[in-house]
């Protein structure tokens, strides 16, 4: 199946910075139109100034699900349609602490936005692929989700979740032509590994192999690779960009 890129319709959340902008620079420069979802009003004021391309940009908290369901809306009432969802919104919480040390209010934070936000953007965009019969859907986990990292339970479970949902997903909509996958990354320089301690940053850097962190532009080549329309015999898969800390 050909990409057609340009007849293409992503939503991508956390979009305005990091790993989501990366992404979103890739695919509008090839000419896809992209929906940039962030709760962050400065950062979407930023990410406006950088993306040349079709995009448009709605404030969306992910952990409420009327939000995301009017984000989604306005996108189909302006494009007609949705054909990608990449759900890379998402936070670390508190770090460099044992589980019995992190309080609880922060733990749900991490999985409002990590975990329910998957769900409510799936919720809101499921009904329009599976009308088309067409759709592509990356949620970005971590390889804390398939090793954990001491000092991060509640992103380590969090992010567990979201590959387990992922290959449930993946199974339950795979005669449907919508491919659910998952990407893993070890350590990528964004705004959120800036705001970690640097021992937390150090410590998971020393697991990697290659001894050096990925770079946004490495997420994007791979993220594009899996949204693709090529890219249509995997579902349900978790890929890893850990520079060899996960080889399965």
């Amino acid at each position: 199946m050909e990409n057609n890129w340009d007849t293409r319709v992503a939503i991508i959340t956390g979009g305005a910075a990091g790993l989501g902008l990366a992404t979103a620079e890739r695919l509008t420069a090839a000419g896809v139109k992209v929906a940039v979802f962030d709760a962050r009003a400065d950062a979407l004021q930023k990410a406006a100034s950088k993306l040349t391309g079709n995009a448009s940009f709605h404030q969306v908290d992910v952990t409420n699900a009327e939000s995301v369901s009017a984000g989604v809306t306005a996108v189909v009432e302006s494009w007609g349609h949705v054909d990608i969802l990449i759900n890379s919104a998402g936070i670390t919480g508190l770090t460099n602490l044992k589980t019995h040390e992190i309080p609880m209010d922060d733990f749900a934070r991490v999985m409002a936005v990590n975990v329910h936000g998957l769900m409510h953007t799936f919720q809101a965009v499921a009904p329009h692929m599976l009308k088309q019969g067409y759709g592509r859907v990356l949620n970005v986990a971590s390889i804390a989700g398939k090793d954990g990292n001491a000092g991060m339970a509640s992103y380590s479970a969090s992010k567990a979740a979201v590959i387990g949902l992922t290959k449930s997903q993946g199974k339950e909509y795979a005669e449907t032509g919508l491919t659910i996958n998952a990407i893993a990354p070890a350590v990528v320089r964004t705004e959120i590994v800036a705001a970690m301690p640097p021992e937390q940053v150090d410590y998971m850097t020393s697991k990697i192999p290659m001894k050096r962190c990925g770079t946004v532009e490495e997420f994007a080549t791979l993220a594009v690779f899996i949204i693709s329309a090529e890219n249509g015999f995997t579902t349900g898969f978790c890929y890893d960009l850990t520079g060899g800390r996960a080889v399965y």
